[in-house]
């Protein structure tokens, strides 16, 4: 819940508001039977959807979880594969995976690995990698295995990745 400025001070308004109103005016308004299934396309269109970012960069990992979530997007961050796998559970509808992790004490898998784990798992979850290797035979075998897209670390990486994502929810 989040308090909103227009309303009265002690009144709290649900973050989704656009959402339970229009279930509201379902609800207790008669409409046809066409606009209902309108509004209900456009309310699964709409869902929040739960995108990972796997990056064991803590300053990626905030860049990209507060600038999607401003974008509607529910973004959770983890610092390596590992703890991504064991949250698979929790279904996301989009992985965005860096390619290499550096740790000082553990022996981590590389995006690669993890990627593979995931199709496992997971065949039809979306993978878009990050790294800034820009390699050509990398993205080569990363395209034969099937990801979804490839965002070089650079100074456009959220501009490249929003188009990422965008793409990516465009054509589901």
């Amino acid at each position: 819940m989040m308090r909103a400025r227009h309303w009265p001070a002690n009144s709290l308004v649900p973050t989704n508001l656009p959402s339970q109103l229009i279930v509201y005016c379902l609800l207790n308004i008669n409409f046809s039977s066409n606009f209902v299934q309108v509004i209900s396309i456009f309310l699964s269109m709409t869902a929040q959807k739960l995108i990972f970012i796997v990056d064991d960069d803590p300053f990626i990992n905030t860049l990209v979880v507060k600038r999607f979530t401003t974008e509607g997007y529910h973004v959770e961050a983890f610092e390596n594969g590992e703890d991504c796998l064991k949250a698979l559970n929790r279904k996301p509808d989009l992985i965005i995976l860096d390619y290499f992790f550096v740790s000082n004490n553990v022996e981590l898998m590389n995006g690669m690995e993890i990627f593979d784990r995931i199709k496992d798992v997971q065949p039809d979850t979306p993978v878009i990698m990050l790294s800034s290797q820009d390699k050509g035979e990398i993205v080569l075998e990363l395209a034969r295995k099937g990801i979804d897209d490839y965002v070089i670390k650079d100074n456009n990486l959220i501009d490249n990745l929003n188009v990422a994502i965008t793409d990516h929810f465009k054509r589901k």
